[in-house]
């Protein structure tokens, strides 16, 4: 627990960290036991964090650099474990002309052309597995009542024979093809 609690303190100390972090260079590196679970459910040493106050103060100096995790503070990197997608989109809902989605942490997303949507489909299995991007290379996978919300949303049109859904936030339109998968080909 000494580990969390120098790191605590370092977040704590820094003022303005979302303008400047991109400016610290950490001269301590290594690892820490922190894995971030695909339902977004925070560990440290394979125990649930049960201060919710905790895991949104790490989530300030979470950052992904290439496929990796880190929590970043001035004079540390630490190397942390992602399962999927560090947040979970859980809501999502249209306020005027912008689609808003609201994460496990009560952090609000607007979709745009900086955070825009994003649909993988599982290899072996077909699902669908959607995503919003958040900040700094950090996406929010979007849970399935928030996907199927979503979809309530989109606007369904037809082009060349194919099946399309649009969905329009602010000055951004993202449209996926229902003919995608291998069963519509």
């Amino acid at each position: 627990m000494p580990e969390l609690e120098h790191l605590l303190a370092e977040i704590n100390a820094a003022e303005n960290y979302s303008e400047i972090r991109k400016q610290w260079r950490p001269t301590q590196t290594g690892s820490i036991d922190i894995r971030i679970a695909a339902d977004g459910q925070w560990f440290h040493e394979g125990r649930v964090f049960q201060r919710q106050s905790l895991v949104k103060l790490f989530a300030r100096v979470l950052c992904k650099q290439g496929e990796e995790y880190f929590l970043l503070t001035p004079n540390e990197k630490l190397k942390i474990q992602v399962d999927d997608a560090p947040f979970v989109a859980t809501l999502v809902e249209r306020r005027q002309s912008a689609l808003v989605f609201t994460t496990n942490l009560g952090e609000h997303i607007i979709v745009d052309h900086k955070h825009p949507l994003r649909l993988e489909i599982e290899t072996q299995t077909q699902i669908p597995r959607p995503y919003v991007h958040c900040r700094d290379g950090l996406d929010a996978l979007i849970s399935r009542s928030a996907f199927f919300d979503l979809a309530n949303l989109a606007e369904e049109h037809e082009r060349d024979g194919k099946l399309y859904l649009t969905i329009n936030s602010l000055d951004y339109e993202f449209e996926f093809s229902c003919s995608d998968s291998p069963e519509n080909e």
